[in-house]
């Protein structure tokens, strides 16, 4: 059957490696299957579907129902006008053959269109549709040469980059390969199933065949299908002892592209560990051996986990006594910590942290520790906190890094701060200094929770800042893709702090009174303002993204955040009511007002409005109108009830509107032209403090 009589085939092309990191996975998959079905359509191969899927060791995207000739393309390029390019009497000019010539047809080819500008003679010209092989070589080719990781390497002598070094390639479309070559490796029909439970290569005979040529040699190439392989596995496994899996989607992703045909089963511990802290006992079970945390349906741990084979179901007693003294060792080492750490206080600690440094030019934790307690009490003071909740902010701040020291944290620095909750408790601490020792550390991560409490808060707060000015201070800050001491994450985690648990406190003041603690100790390489100013506009930018993620539209955001952010709730306050503002015409139609007036008048001072030379009924209107809108808007803005601002300015769209419409601003008299600038500079001005207006874009039309 020929290519152009056949019917639709499906085509694979997987590009086999060594194993690749279990992070790299998500983001490479997403693109290919993004980039995939956007170079195939460049390529103008005709398809039904494109899927990604991958395993440790293959990348591979699977296109459904090729068409075996993709379609074909025509185009029309339009050229000179028709008085051109033919003489009166018809004939084409020298200008009608050269344009003919350019685009490769016949001048007697070329045809005409009426349009409203006149007639044009276009070429047409109609290339026919590739051979499906052909053009799935080049997208395929192209989706391999674009692919990007977090960390690429070279190998041997070579120039070309890939997450691993590759192995082979396989690119089928229908029964037949595709001609490929990435880095001096062909592509053939041969695979590879599982590293241990097969041997030699695979031949897939058709794309068609694919999918379960692998899964015969142990490799189920689909992630979905492999992850729900994973849960209902160990969801089964732990269910059969009685309880459940302690759910956990980060681990189930990692598990789901660690293993290419994996098997659940359960294993224990001793149940006199049990007596361990939880976190102390998840976090080597989760972080370090990546089994799953069982518990019983009241929500208490059980000495029982469930680990995740990469292979077959045979043999797996011994699979599992081998996990089983894995983890026994690793959570006896953590009981020993445990009991070592506790036979002193957590308060001498304290001590030992001058012997770990935080940066070669920022001091050690110890040095760390006393700016953070300097800058705690400033916050505790500036939000009006108790003396009670001001000692515990100072106890917490002393107590804060102490468990960086410990055994426990030493071995497991997951546990940071967890453990320093625990052993305050033990050292006879309040809950009150526990609990704000835990909380200082957070949000960790993007979407972790904030502190609850306000000692947790205000050291929070204190502890980030105090990272952010020492590295801005010397001049470190992130770049591109590049921040090796996650700074980004720190602004995030001060600004998430602010949103969530409306903290009203000038951000200005937090960073300048940590720039000073640095200044006065001879750290900073920056002069404090430029340090201050630096910190303020990425607190700035990641303050946008937060309300723009908020769903709030961006040129809102940008006009709110133009009247002040130094405290971050009221600018998100500010914002939200312009959201909603925006959604009235009235309102939509007094901004355009607005804009106009300030471009009118301008930034500079135009002095006070003499009512005595109005002379223009509109004139008189839009005074009183500004008037009573800016006794409203002072009332609304002491109350910070900015919905009832903006409502009171869009009071104001119809006088503008008429003003605009029946007084000349620009009056040859001097005096007369003066008074009307210093008008429109006093209701352009209205707004100030709660956004400025001029950056908020008009749709057309309105």
């Amino acid at each position: 059957m020929s290519e152009r009589t056949a019917g639709p085939r499906d085509a694979v092309l997987e590009v086999g490696a060594e194993e690749i990191p279990a992070r790299f996975l998500p983001g490479a998959l997403e693109h290919i299957e993004r980039e995939g079905a956007r170079l195939l359509t460049e390529e103008r191969v005709s398809f039904r579907a494109a899927r990604a899927f991958g395993t440790p060791r293959r990348l591979v995207l699977y296109v459904e129902g090729v068409a075996p000739v993709g379609p074909a393309l025509a185009q029309e390029v339009r050229g000179p006008a028709y008085s051109v390019a033919f003489d009166a009497a018809g004939k084409p000019t020298r200008a009608a053959e050269g344009f003919a010539r350019s685009r490769g047809v016949r001048v007697e080819d070329l045809v005409t269109r009426e349009e409203a500008k006149g007639r044009f003679v276009y070429a047409v010209t109609r290339e026919a549709g590739r051979p499906a092989k052909e053009a799935l070589g080049s997208a395929f080719l192209r989706l391999v040469a674009g692919m990007s990781f977090p960390k690429s390497m070279r190998w041997a002598d070579r120039d070309f980059r890939f997450a691993r070094p590759i192995r082979w390639i396989l690119a089928l479309s229908g029964d037949e390969v595709v001609p490929l070559e990435v880095d001096g490796i062909k592509a053939g029909r041969h695979s590879s199933g599982h590293r241990f439970l097969t041997k030699g290569a695979l031949e897939v005979a058709r794309a068609e065949d694919y999918i379960e040529v692998l899964r015969a040699a142990y490799c189920v190439v689909d992630q979905r299908e492999r992850r729900m392989a994973i849960s209902r596995g160990a969801s089964d496994a732990a269910k059969a002892i009685g309880g459940r899996v302690v759910q956990d989607d980060g681990l189930l992703e990692e598990l789901t592209f660690l293993a290419e045909h994996p098997v659940a089963l359960v294993g224990r511990f001793d149940p006199d560990l049990l007596r361990l802290p939880r976190e102390v006992i998840v976090t080597p079970m989760r972080d370090h051996q990546r089994y799953f945390p069982v518990e019983d349906t009241s929500g208490r741990l059980m000495p029982a986990f469930v680990a995740v084979r990469d292979g077959l179901a045979s043999h797996l007693d011994a699979v599992r006594r081998g996990n089983e003294r894995v983890l026994a060792a690793r959570l006896e080492d953590a009981r020993f910590f445990y009991e070592e750490d506790t036979k002193v206080p957590l308060e001498r600690y304290v001590e030992h942290l001058s012997g770990i440094i935080f940066h070669e030019r920022l001091g050690t934790m110890l040095d760390k520790t006393r700016r953070i307690e300097a800058l705690a009490a400033d916050v505790a003071c500036r939000l009006g906190l108790s003396g009670d909740a001001r000692a515990v902010v100072a106890r917490s701040a002393e107590l804060a890094k102490a468990d960086l020291v410990t055994h426990m944290v030493r071995e497991f620095p997951e546990l940071q701060g967890v453990m320093g909750r625990y052993y305050a408790r033990l050292s006879g601490e309040s809950d009150d200094v526990a609990q704000a020792i835990f909380e200082h550390y957070l949000p960790r991560f993007a979407g972790d929770s904030v502190p609850e409490s306000v000692p947790g808060v205000v050291l929070a707060l204190a502890d980030k800042m105090d990272t952010i000015a020492g590295f801005f201070g010397i001049g470190i800050q992130p770049s591109g893709s590049e921040d090796p001491y996650a700074l980004r994450r720190q602004v995030a985690g001060i600004v998430a702090i602010l949103v969530e648990r409306r903290v009203s406190m000038p951000v200005s003041l937090l960073a300048s009174q940590s720039a000073s603690l640095f200044a006065d100790a001879g750290a900073l390489k920056l002069p404090p303002d430029e340090v201050v100013e630096a910190i303020l506009d990425f607190l700035r930018q990641r303050l946008r993204a937060t309300l723009v993620d908020r769903g709030i539209q961006y040129d809102l955001v940008d006009a709110a955040l133009a009247a002040g952010f130094d405290d971050v709730p009221d600018a998100l306050r500010r914002a939200e009511a312009l959201a909603s503002a925006s959604d009235t015409e009235e309102f939509r139609r007094a901004v355009t007002g607005y804009t106009r007036a300030s471009r009118i008048a301008g930034k500079e001072d135009r002095g006070e409005v003499d009512e005595s030379l109005f002379d223009e009924p509109a004139e008189y209107a839009l005074f009183a109108a500004y008037r009573n809108a800016r006794e409203r808007v002072a009332v609304a803005m002491e109350r910070r009830d900015y919905l009832d601002a903006f409502a009171a300015m869009a009071a104001l769209a119809d006088p503008i509107d008429v003003f605009f419409r029946d007084v000349l601003v620009m009056a040859e008299d001097e005096s007369r032209r003066r008074n009307r600038l210093a008008l429109l500079a006093r209701v352009a001005a209205l707004a100030g403090g709660i956004a400025d207006l001029s950056r908020v874009v008009q749709s057309e039309g309105t």
